[in-house]
C-alpha cells in the first residue's frame, strides 16, 4: 500500500491524498490551493495521477481547500462516484456552484483587462472548470449517515465520524483489505474546537494503523472562548459607538458566519452590545444557514435556540442577508454603525473585497479577522500589519483597526489536537502530521513524538510512503 502526499502536506490548503493497494486508487479530498497567483498556478498544475484511474473519493468536508477542485477532477476524467455525508452533499450543492461561478468571473474580467492591455503580461490561464462542469460534479456524490458503514470498493470499508469542524465535517475510519492483511487507515480531516457553538465536538477514535492528522493551529492555544468574546464585544462597542465607523468581518460563509450570528445575538440578548445592523452580504452564505438549520440532528444542544433567529432576531439586532448586486453595492453608502460580514474569509474573492476598498482606508473603522489565514492571501498580509495593501488592481493605505480574534476559529488548538490524539489505546504504527504550514507541521510532530512516544513524520507535498 503506498499513500501519496498530493496536497494539504506542510501547507495548509489543498487537502488531496492517494492511496494506492494492488488495482486499487482512491483520494481523500480534492481541494483547492488557495493563497495568491501561485496558489491559482498550482490548480492548473495536472495531478501525479489519471482522475480516470481514479476508483473513488472520499470527502471529509465541504471547505473549498478540501473539495474545491471536485468539479476539474471530474471534468478531466474521473466517472467514480464521490463519498461524503449527507450534509456535506447538501452544501456542495451551493459552495461548488458558488466556486465555479468566480472561476468564470475572475477568467472573465481576466480575458477583459489582457484585450484593453492591462493586467499580467502573457496569455490568460485557463479556466479551471466552468459553472457547468460543477452541476455535472454534484451527480456523483452519494451521501452517507455518520457512524454507517460503507464500502466503496469490494477491498475497502468506511466509515464517517463526527469532526466537530463545521456541519457535516468527517473523520475517516478507512479499512483496506490487501491479500495478507486488513489495515486500518484514519484521516482526521479538520477537527473542531471543543465546546464550540453551532455542532458537536469530535469523535474520539481509539485504533488506527495509520493515521494522518491535521496540524492548522498545532502550534498554538486558543484564547478561551469567553475571553474571545469579550474581546470581540469590547471591539464593536468601541467601534460603533465611540469612533462611529463600521466594522468588516471577512468570514467563510460556512461555519464561521453561522457561529458568528449566533454569538451576535447572545450578546446582544445579554445587553452587552448596542443595537446593531447587522449585513450578511453574501447569498451563498444564506443558503449555507439554511441548510445549517434543515439539519438539526447535527448541532449542539445549545445551539438549537439559533433555529428561530432569522424569524426573530432579539430586539435592537437588525439581521438582513443581501441576495442582489445592487444590495451590496448600496452597503457601500453606510459611513457608520453597520457590522458587515462577507466571503470570501480570506479575503482573496467575493464582496469582501468590495466592502474593505471602501472601509480599510478610514480610521473610525474596524476590519476583524476570525479565522485562519493562509500564506499569500490578503487577509495574512493585513494580519501582519502591512500598511499599505493591493486590492482590485489598486493600492490602499491600511487606516481601519485590524483585529484578530483567533479564539473563534473552527480548527482544534494544539491541546485540542493532542486530547483528540490522547483516546488512542495504542500508538498507530504511522503516523502523519498533514494541513499545517511547514514549521507548523513538522514542530506538532516533534510534540506528539516527545508526548506519545510515537513514530511520527511530517511528509512534504508531492512525497509518498510504502506502507
Amino acid at each position: 500500500m503506498k499513500i501519496s502526499f498530493i496536497g494539504a502536506a506542510q501547507e495548509v490548503t489543498g487537502s488531496c491524498f492517494l492511496v494506492e493497494s494492488g488495482e486499487l486508487r482512491f483520494l481523500v479530498d480534492c481541494g483547492m490551493r488557495q493563497g495568491g497567483r501561485e496558489a491559482r498556478e498550482r490548480n492548473l498544475q495536472p495531478w501525479p495521477f489519471e482522475p480516470r484511474d481514479i476508483d473513488f473519493v472520499l470527502l471529509t468536508h465541504a471547505h473549498i481547500d478540501h473539495s474545491g477542485l471536485l468539479p476539474r477532477l471530474c471534468a478531466l476524467g474521473f466517472r467514480g462516484p464521490v463519498f461524503t455525508t449527507t450534509a456535506t452533499a447538501d452544501l456542495l450543492s451551493v459552495m461548488l456552484l458558488d466556486s465555479a461561478f468566480i472561476q468564470e468571473s475572475d477568467w472573465a474580467r481576466a480575458q477583459r483587462d489582457h484585450a484593453r492591455g492591462r493586467g499580467r503580461p502573457g496569455p490568460v490561464p485557463e479556466l479551471l472548470y466552468t459553472v457547468a462542469q460543477a452541476e455535472a460534479c454534484l451527480e456523483q456524490l452519494e451521501g452517507v449517515a455518520y457512524d454507517t458503514e460503507v464500502q466503496p470498493h469490494e477491498a475497502v470499508r468506511c466509515r464517517f465520524r463526527d469532526a466537530g469542524h463545521i456541519l457535516g465535517s468527517a473523520i475517516l475510519e478507512v479499512w483496506v483489505t490487501e491479500p495478507d492483511r486488513t489495515r486500518k487507515l484514519v484521516f482526521s480531516g479538520d477537527l473542531g474546537q471543543p465546546g464550540r457553538p453551532v455542532v458537536r465536538d469530535a469523535t474520539p477514535i481509539e485504533q488506527a494503523d495509520v493515521l494522518l492528522v491535521e496540524s492548522t493551529y498545532g502550534n498554538r492555544l486558543h484564547r478561551p472562548l469567553q475571553e474571545t468574546i469579550d474581546e470581540l464585544a469590547q471591539v464593536i462597542e468601541d467601534t460603533l459607538r465611540r469612533r462611529q465607523g463600521n466594522i468588516i468581518i471577512p468570514a467563510f460563509a460556512l461555519g464561521r458566519t453561522q457561529e458568528l450570528l449566533f454569538l451576535l445575538a447572545d450578546l446582544r440578548r445579554q445587553g452587552r452590545l448596542p443595537p446593531m445592523q447587522v449585513f450578511v452580504d453574501s447569498p451563498m452564505a444564506d443558503k449555507v444557514t439554511a441548510i445549517t438549520l434543515s439539519h438539526p440532528e447535527f448541532l449542539d444542544d445549545e445551539t438549537r435556540e439559533m433555529l428561530a433567529l432569522r424569524r426573530s432576531p432579539p430586539q435592537g439586532l437588525s439581521l438582513r442577508f443581501t441576495k442582489s448586486v445592487d444590495e451590496s453595492m448600496a452597503l457601500n453608502q453606510i459611513k457608520a454603525g453597520a457590522i458587515i460580514v462577507a466571503a470570501s474569509g480570506m479575503c482573496d474573492a467575493g464582496r469582501i473585497k468590495h466592502h474593505l476598498r471602501h472601509n480599510l482606508g478610514r480610521a473610525e473603522c474596524a476590519i476583524v479577522i476570525i479565522g485562519f489565514q493562509a500564506e499569500g492571501t490578503l487577509g495574512r498580509r493585513l494580519v501582519d500589519g502591512e500598511k499599505r495593501v493591493r486590492l482590485l488592481g489598486e493600492e490602499h493605505a491600511v487606516r481601519a483597526s485590524v483585529h484578530t480574534i483567533g479564539g473563534l476559529s473552527a480548527h482544534a488548538d494544539r491541546a485540542a489536537l493532542l486530547g483528540w490524539l490522547g483516546h488512542f489505546k495504542a500508538p498507530p504504527a504511522r503516523t502523519f502530521v498533514v494541513h499545517g504550514e511547514a514549521s507548523t507541521a513538522c514542530g506538532f510532530a516533534d510534540t506528539i513524538a516527545q508526548q506519545f512516544g510515537w513514530a511520527v513524520e511530517a511528509p512534504a507535498a508531492g512525497s509518498h510512503v510504502d506502507l
